[in-house]
């Protein structure tokens, strides 16, 4: 997930943090229960591929206010479940009110669900094929500002162009980047951050 660097209220409490989730609660405990930790349950990894693909254009925040929604609409992101989402299933997500009603997006969570099963398919799991392209680790960075933090890498470039290569939609680089960065593919808190060294000792 990028943001615009923010600054810090001085009352924000006593954790340092990245500078994007002192807004709101919501955010602080995404950030310090989930984003960037490492992924390696299929069912989650896909869970983040329908969300980073429906923030495309849209605020975070606006896709984890929704998430239960989603939970609920995308069949508990069981990838074998969505991929059977017919034309009516699909037709039906537009009028709930709880996911982004976008018709190319709900599409495109059910062309990435097929699309995953045969990734599992062929490599066993997701996880052994996603983690390939980072040598199965974590890259740890030390990002010491928002400003160093950017917005695509080699790495997601040819996460993205792979991925399409498969079928996957909504998988441009700067999404996948985003992408990594929840899975924890990348450690991108900032050094200051008191989730930085916490993440890289999961690594």
């Amino acid at each position: 997930m990028s943001t615009a660097p923010r600054t810090t209220p001085a009352n924000a409490g006593v954790k340092p943090r990245c500078p994007w989730p002192y807004e709101r609660a919501l955010w602080r405990d995404y950030h310090d229960d989930e984003w960037g930790t490492p992924v390696h349950d299929d069912r989650v990894l896909f869970e983040f591929l329908i969300l980073e693909g429906a923030q495309a254009g849209l605020s975070w925040d606006t896709i984890l206010q929704k998430r239960e929604g989603y939970r609920a609409a995308f069949a508990g992101f069981d990838p074998a479940k969505v991929a059977r989402f017919d034309a009516r299933r699909r037709a039906s997500l537009m009028k709930n009110a709880g996911i982004v009603r976008n018709r190319l997006k709900i599409e495109s969570a059910a062309t990435n669900a097929v699309a995953f099963l045969a990734v599992q398919k062929e490599f066993g799991t997701f996880d052994r094929y996603l983690w390939g392209f980072v040598g199965g680790r974590p890259i740890q960075n030390r990002r010491k500002s928002m400003r160093d933090i950017p917005a695509s890498t080699p790495e997601s470039d040819a996460l993205s162009k792979d991925l399409k290569k498969r079928g996957f939609r909504f998988v441009g680089t700067t999404i996948v980047y985003a992408y990594m960065q929840a899975v924890g593919m990348v450690n991108d808190h900032l050094v200051t951050c008191h989730r930085h060294d916490q993440v890289a000792a999961l690594g």
